[in-house]
């Protein structure tokens, strides 16, 4: 029988979601969507010396903008709860399975102190060993259950010694595993730790918690970045120890994201010094106080940002790159993630949030945005039927609703001053005389749109025996100040008579 789809996303609040965490998210998102599956929200807290503050709220925050909905969780509840982990763990929900790995003898207790582990790995970096750490090779002559007796042991358990809980690697084995993307992965456990399962003081580590947490909550495929490539091995072993090697989901081991000059895994620091951020939205660190921008603040529709993170990594196998959610869902397909690195192309994400901005977002979610926008900038009483014409004039034309009032400032405030170096090559000497001639043409227009504008404009200047090119570049000047822009009748057609008329008179008097 097939496993039900179940997956999860299990961030750890020790900081803000990295952009690459928003892709795993996507990835579990779209595949559960796609099957009908359930998908999950676990928070993963067991390293409590490294949580930070407001990082869980974050993330919930990050992922509700981005429209990444979950079925259980934190939020949502579910009948897997609780849904972070060191709720968990005040349970018992995972002592209970290091004490059947110890009674099995696939765990074992460590006594050493870590004065003792460092003198440890300083004698093995001297000998310059071939394999250094805490394994098969160097567990016996430490203090742990295959140095000290049974009672031993349990006379330092009952007496309250620190201690840690660590998995029992065997030394000679071949450990082999399937994963999604990258086909059949293998790793000899010589160049394995006997990682850490339980930490002293009882607290799980990421390694036995999230084993036992994917089994409990019936998890089909894990998810993740290629960064837990290498602890998938203990995994597996882990599963077999506890007997369920049968139910063990599928792992699928994301590839990395290269900063957007391709060297090096995508991070905050050549973030700050190449101008780039790795955070969805905008970050205070708690600490310091120092700030860091996200797309959402930098105007980035979350849809742009999801079409665009679902194709960094993954590809439908044809030319298709506009996709809403629901195509992307359609066409999703965990076989087509690809395992080499991708570099994280701003000027791409730029684009996406262009295309979604002219043609993919509704007018009325554009207008809602720019009323906003137009706030902050201090115009706070604009209607709606200008909004919208401050839309349609300037989607075509920028990158970013916000860039519709810094780009279209004149669409709706008349200009303050000229571009100097338009007008030394459009207005000469009669340029004055022929605005205020064809504003007093435009005074007969009686109805004030595109075409009879335009007509007007053609009689005049056919009747003035001038060729209408002529006008059009001092014409544009007299009405924005600026050399680009929406076509200059549209322009016009938009600011209405009484305006048009005041800024070609300003301009024949302030600029002769």
């Amino acid at each position: 029988m097939t496993k039900p789809i179940a997956v999860r996303f299990a961030p750890s609040p020790t900081g803000p979601l990295h952009i690459g965490g928003v892709r795993t998210a996507l990835y579990n998102y779209l595949f559960a969507r796609q099957h009908g599956g359930r998908l999950l929200l676990r928070i993963e807290d067991t390293d409590q010396g490294r949580l930070v503050e407001g990082a869980e709220n974050y993330i919930q925050q990050s992922l509700a903008w981005l429209g990444i909905r979950f079925d259980e969780g934190v939020a949502e509840g579910g009948p897997h709860g609780p849904y972070r982990q060191s709720e968990r763990a005040a349970l018992g929900m995972y002592q209970q399975y290091a004490d059947q790995l110890l009674a099995s003898g696939w765990a074992y207790y460590a006594f050493d102190s870590g004065d003792e582990l460092e003198a440890m790995r300083d004698r093995l970096q001297k000998e310059e060993a071939s394999i250094q750490g805490y394994n098969a090779h160097t567990r016996g002559s430490m203090l742990n259950s295959f140095t000290l007796s049974p009672e031993e042991v349990q006379e330092r358990v009952a007496r309250g010694d620190s201690y840690v809980i660590r998995f029992n690697m065997p030394a000679d084995l071949d450990i082999e595993f399937q994963d999604i993307v990258r086909g059949t992965v293998s790793f000899h456990s010589s160049q394995l730790d006997d990682k850490v399962l339980l930490k002293a003081g009882g607290m799980p580590t990421y390694h036995l918690a999230n084993v036992v947490d994917d089994h409990l909550m019936e998890i089909s495929h894990v998810i993740r970045g290629e960064e837990w490539l290498s602890s998938t091995p203990l995994h597996v072993m882990l599963y077999r120890a506890l007997g369920w090697e049968d139910t063990m989901p599928a792992f699928v081991h994301l590839p990395l994201i290269l900063n957007p000059n391709g060297q090096g895994k995508m991070s905050k620091r050549t973030g700050d010094k190449l101008g780039f951020s790795v955070f969805p939205c905008t970050w205070q660190d708690p600490e310091s106080g120092n700030v860091s921008v996200g797309y959402r603040e930098q105007g980035y529709f979350p849809e742009a940002m999801i079409n665009f993170l679902a194709l960094l990594g993954w590809n439908p196998g044809d030319e298709e790159e506009i996709m809403d959610r629901d195509r992307l869902i359609e066409r999703f397909r965990l076989e087509r993630i690809n395992q080499s690195p991708t570099n994280f192309n701003l000027d791409k994400l730029k684009w996406f949030n262009e295309q979604y901005l002219r043609t993919q977002t509704e007018e009325a979610e554009l207008v809602r945005q720019l009323a906003a926008a137009a706030k902050a900038e201090g115009f706070d009483n604009l209607g709606e039927s200008q909004l919208q014409g401050v839309v349609r004039l300037m989607r075509e034309r920028v990158s970013f609703v916000h860039e519709m009032i810094s780009q279209g400032r004149f669409l709706l405030e008349a200009p303050e001053s000229y571009d100097e170096a338009m007008k030394a090559k459009q207005w000469k000497e009669q340029t004055g005389e022929w605005m205020l001639a064809l504003a007093n043409a435009w005074e007969e227009v009686a109805t004030w749109e595109l075409m009879a504008l335009e007509a007007a404009t053609e009689a005049w200047a056919a009747g003035a025996g001038i060729g209408k090119g002529k006008i059009m570049a001092p014409l544009r000047l007299a009405l924005t100040g600026v050399s680009g822009g929406p076509g200059v009748m549209d322009i016009a057609a938009f600011l209405g008579k009484p305006e048009t008329l005041a800024r070609l008179r300003k301009a024949a008097h302030s600029l002769g």
